[in-house]
């Protein structure tokens, strides 16, 4: 009995550190932690350090928005978030300079006046310039609670 619980805990740990990132996937997850919260603070200085200038999001219902709607919706307070958050993620890397983020994301707040709260799954493409990470492209697909 002993042994076959000795084995039970080896694989339970060998999936663990399966599971578990790299440096450079942590750094990517950290990159879309801080995304977030330039989301949530509204911040546009940040916004347009972390959007690549052709950056494009298609959202559930088909549409896609550019770098500058985005920042525009924040600006203008037109969107508001009370809650930004990412998680369940796994980072993807290919090569040095690029990765893909997949996972979900749960936001809150109001949009012209009136509130949501929706979570979404969503696939980012990350590429990194000049030693930094930026975002190039989202993809967001309403989760249905």
């Amino acid at each position: 009995m002993k042994t076959v619980a000795l084995i039970v805990l080896l694989a339970v740990v060998a999936c663990q550190f399966s599971l578990a990132q790299t440096p450079a996937q942590q750094e990517v997850l950290q990159f879309e932690r801080d995304a977030c919260k330039a989301f949530l603070e509204a911040d546009v200085v940040a916004l347009e350090r972390v959007l690549t200038p052709d950056f494009t999001l298609t959202l559930s219902n088909g549409e896609v928005n550019t770098r500058a709607d985005e920042i525009n919706e924040l600006r203008s307070g037109k969107v508001h978030y009370e809650v930004f958050e990412n998680y369940d993620m796994l980072a993807r890397l290919y090569g040095n300079d690029t990765a893909v983020v997949l996972g979900k994301t749960r936001v809150k707040g109001t949009a012209d006046g009136k509130p949501f709260d929706r979570v979404v799954q969503f696939t980012d493409t990350l590429i990194q310039r000049d030693g930094r990470w930026q975002l190039a492209a989202g993809h967001v697909s309403r989760i249905e609670k």
